[in-house]
């Protein structure tokens, strides 16, 4: 008898992969990220599809926006699905295939299309949505909401700074995968939320660190100006 891994399991596995100190404000994101990951993958009903890896890509990419050391973020993100386990590599490849696709893609085709499902002949990302949307034990999790949402912001930038526009893609996503409109526009209006709330904190850090540096730099040359004497000083 197998025994499931807990998430006490996976955090020790991922810091004994990532030894370095996570800098505080984003280390609640990281480990967040590593539950909802964690849970998902001991969950009978999940199944790893190439939206969701989007979805886990997308939202590391984004909180760990800025992050200092810049190279410790693939560190990071490569422990965070050894840990799992998982293949980091995987969900690289899958989420720069998924936004390639849909860099072709037009949104309102698309969503039209999705309004279909499950009938007819299908083809690109619409072969990935139709099993989804004809599995009646689909594992629903926010970051397959957020891979739904990466793909139509990468196919029309414009329409998810739209909010009528932006909840209307949502709902015909929603209906055509038979999900949650009500849990999927929560989901996504906390995400735009947190990143908006991450982004603020950046700025406040970036503030403070500039300011400190200005004042270092002013002690220092006032320091040197201390201990510099007068070029038209007597001399002795």
């Amino acid at each position: 008898m197998s025994t499931v891994r807990t998430v006490s399991d996976t955090k020790r596995a991922f810091y004994s992969l990532h030894t370095r100190p996570i800098n505080s404000i984003y280390r609640r994101v990281v480990e967040e990220l590593m539950v909802e990951m964690h849970l998902l993958s001991v969950n009978a009903d999940f199944r790893y599809d190439p939206i969701y890896g989007l979805g886990v890509a997308t939202t590391f990419e984004r909180f760990m926006q800025g992050y200092r050391p810049d190279a410790d973020r693939d560190s990071i993100f490569n422990a965070l699905c050894h840990a799992l386990p998982d293949e980091p590599q995987k969900y690289r490849q899958d989420a720069e295939q998924m936004r390639a696709i849909a860099a072709s893609t037009n949104a309102d085709e698309f969503l039209a299309q999705v309004k279909q499902l499950p009938d007819g002949e299908v083809s690109g990302l619409l072969e990935i949505l139709k099993p989804i949307a004809i599995n009646p034990s689909f594992k629903y999790s926010r970051l397959f909401a957020i891979g739904l949402y990466s793909l139509i912001e990468v196919m029309n930038p414009e329409l998810v700074k739209d909010e009528a526009k932006r909840n209307e893609a949502i709902q015909t996503l929603a209906t055509g995968l038979k999900l949650s409109d009500e849990k999927m526009q929560k989901d996504l209006e906390l995400y735009r939320s947190n990143l908006e709330k991450l982004s603020q904190a950046r700025q406040v850090m970036e503030d403070i660190l500039k300011a400190d540096r200005k004042k270092k730099e002013e002690r220092a040359k006032a320091k040197d100006l201390a201990t510099t004497p007068p070029q038209d000083s007597p001399l002795a």
